[in-house]
């Protein structure tokens, strides 16, 4: 079964920066791609970026692109969050998922998907 787990949030002041970490498991052998989503308190749940497994070629939504960067580290199976000058904003609960198919930030996408893997998220919250 795969499984993946979010760290790296917290409470930060508006400014500074936060990397949160995926790390997935059962992920042995084909295509994947791994998303990043937030959902802010009363808001939908939202796409912000995604990077993919076969040739790490990443998406980002447009009100991200500029401070947010995901990246991989294959050794350790982690894909990562880059967060520079947070703004208060980008209070939300941020969640990555996995799935078998391709890599795009929409979240309308991955709600459609039929077997992709969430995780609990975690909280990043920013103070002003």
């Amino acid at each position: 079964e795969v499984q993946v787990v979010e760290s790296g949030g917290g409470l930060v002041q508006a400014g500074g920066s936060l990397r949160l970490a995926c790390v997935a498991s059962g992920l042995t052998f084909g295509n994947y791609a791994i998303g990043w989503f937030r959902q802010a308190p009363g808001k939908e749940r939202e796409g912000v970026s995604c990077i993919s497994s076969r040739d790490g070629s990443t998406d980002y939504a447009d009100s991200v692109k500029g401070r947010f960067t995901i990246s991989s580290d294959d050794a350790k199976n982690t894909v990562y969050l880059q967060i520079d000058n947070l703004k208060p904003e980008d209070t939300a609960v941020y969640y990555c998922a996995a799935n078998d198919g391709y890599c795009y930030f929409s979240y309308y996408y991955w709600s459609h998907l039929h077997g992709a893997s969430w995780g609990q998220g975690t909280q990043v919250t920013v103070s002003s």
